[in-house]
């Protein structure tokens, strides 16, 4: 059977209530033998299936699954192409291996990736129909150089949707974290191909913990929250996983749009009202040492200002981590 056919059956699941084979068998047109093969592909997603006698099957608390039209709706004015696939290795490299043949604008959404990236190689925690993951193309035309402090407005445009839906207190960490009370909310990975001193295509991974399962979160190494929960200690109702999705959609492309023209500069106080551990003590490491200092905040190109012992050091990004050092 197709993803086409699977989707379906999870479309009907999503509800959380219970459903007979014998309905299922109708909705999907096939035996019931073929419906519960379709079923036990289920677990294999990660997605729970449970099964009463005499009730049928049921996805406990349901799922919110995309749906094009929502998203659609939730992303105008935007009107880029939308590849919105069940699952992928990791939705940046979709528009990557396929960057020469996509337009500016394409979006690539997955409802689970089973190799999902963060910085530095790690790996990034991807269960099936829970979070977001979201990758869209922009064609630059001023290579590498004229990329710099791009993560960094890609993370002031998480912000900004997210506290859009209602969500307070969100931060940012350099280069690229949202974070809520020091709990990871959401991360960006940025790859770039092309020439570097010309006309480049970069990738922007957005990933945002949506509603993070508790056995799924036993593989992340770091406090984290997701927009659920969150909403919840907020009191913020309605805060759906489609209209987070749809909003990134459309205030990426602004913000692209923006960022081609005035490069980080226009978005540099807009970080920094928001900027996580400004003013305390730090401890930044590179593969060769680790500085403590007080971070100043970041300069007009997005470089991370430190001081130390009197003296300012900048740091660009690449295999740089900050942490808090009180």
């Amino acid at each position: 059977m197709s993803d086409a056919v699977l989707m379906q059956l999870l479309r009907i699941l999503a509800d959380g209530n219970y459903h007979s084979g014998e309905e299922l068998g109708e909705r999907l047109s096939m035996s019931r033998t073929a419906v519960w093969k379709q079923l036990k592909k289920l677990p294999e997603l990660g997605v729970e299936l449970q099964s009463g006698r005499g009730q049928g099957y049921c996805l406990p608390g349901g799922l919110e699954l995309f749906q094009r039209e929502r998203l659609l709706k939730e992303a105008e004015p935007w009107q880029g192409d939308l590849q919105l696939e069940l699952v992928l290795d990791s939705t940046n490299a979709q528009l990557m291996t396929r960057s020469a043949n996509v337009k500016s604008g394409t979006v690539c959404i997955a409802e689970q990736q089973t190799a999902g990236r963060g910085r530095r190689g790690r790996a990034w925690v991807s269960p099936f129909g829970q979070n977001i993951y979201l990758s869209m193309l922009w064609q630059f035309e001023g290579g590498a150089s004229s990329l710099e402090g791009l993560s960094l407005a890609v993370g002031v445009c998480v912000a900004e949707v997210l506290e859009g839906l209602g969500l307070n207190g969100v931060t940012l960490k350099w280069p690229n974290d949202v974070l809520v009370d020091q709990r990871k909310l959401a991360g960006v990975l940025l790859e770039m191909t092309g020439d570097p001193a010309g006309v480049c295509q970069v990738v922007v991974g957005v990933g945002v913990n949506w509603r993070m399962p508790i056995g799924a979160a036993q593989n992340i190494d770091q406090p984290w929250v997701d927009v659920s929960h969150l909403a919840e200690e907020q009191g913020v109702s309605g805060v759906s996983r489609n209209a987070v999705a749809g909003r990134l959609i459309a205030a990426l492309s602004s913000m692209l749009t923006e960022f081609s023209s005035v490069g980080f500069s226009g978005f540099r106080q807009r970080w920094l009202s928001r900027a996580a551990f400004v003013g305390r003590s730090v401890a930044v490491s590179t593969a060769k040492e680790t500085s403590s200092g007080v971070l100043l905040g970041v300069d007009e190109a997005g470089a991370l200002l430190l001081d130390v012992a009197g003296g300012v050091q900048r740091y660009y990004g690449g295999e740089v981590s900050l942490r808090s050092a009180e």
